[in-house]
């Protein structure tokens, strides 16, 4: 039986998450608090689409073995959406105070990674539904979803999907399409 549960469970994470927001519509803007280089900083969506297009990723939770792999591959790639002229922006509905550490230890301290509150878990459908138990405590997870927001802040596209090694490859390839369209 339990093994059983344990494939039906498995078929159902592997299952890709749907995203409400579709390309073409407006990216809801926020205001929240992040992270980066273990220094803690105010994060508004709108404010970062002043500099250049952003790449809005959701991870499930901190201190898990897939969002820690996703972490340090957009660390490893944010020399390339610089490049383009894209700002990565990691959210999830942990703490700032794990994000704090999380930004440091995983990413490098190379990007912002910031606390989604019910209000943008809801406002991008990233709900996933279920707690997590992590490393740093329980904490609800958010789907796997990277938007690419243009400047004007509409969203060019949607990858959504749990596995967590198509996210940086997807996204970066959108922001490359993006500048040479600019």
């Amino acid at each position: 039986m339990r093994r059983l549960l344990a494939l039906v469970a498995t078929a159902l994470l592997a299952v890709p998450a749907s995203a409400a927001l579709a390309p073409g519509a407006r990216a809801p803007d926020f205001a929240t608090r992040g992270a980066q280089a273990g220094k803690v900083l105010p994060v508004k969506l709108s404010s970062l689409l002043r500099r250049g297009p952003v790449v809005l990723y959701f991870f499930p939770a901190a201190y898990t073995g897939g969002c820690n792999a996703e972490a340090q591959a957009f660390a490893e790639a944010v020399p390339q959406f610089q490049a383009a002229g894209a700002i990565v922006l990691g959210m999830s509905a942990n703490t700032v105070e794990v994000l704090k550490d999380f930004s440091a230890e995983k990413c490098a301290g190379k990007f912002i990674v910031a606390s989604a509150g019910p209000k943008v878990v809801a406002g991008y459908d990233v709900a996933l539904g279920k707690e997590i138990d992590t490393p740093r405590g329980k904490v609800k997870a958010t789907n796997r979803t990277s938007y690419v927001i243009a400047r004007d802040g509409r969203i060019v596209s949607v990858h959504a999907n749990l596995s967590p090694t198509d996210h940086v490859k997807q996204t970066l390839s959108e922001v490359q399409a993006l500048a040479r369209r600019s």
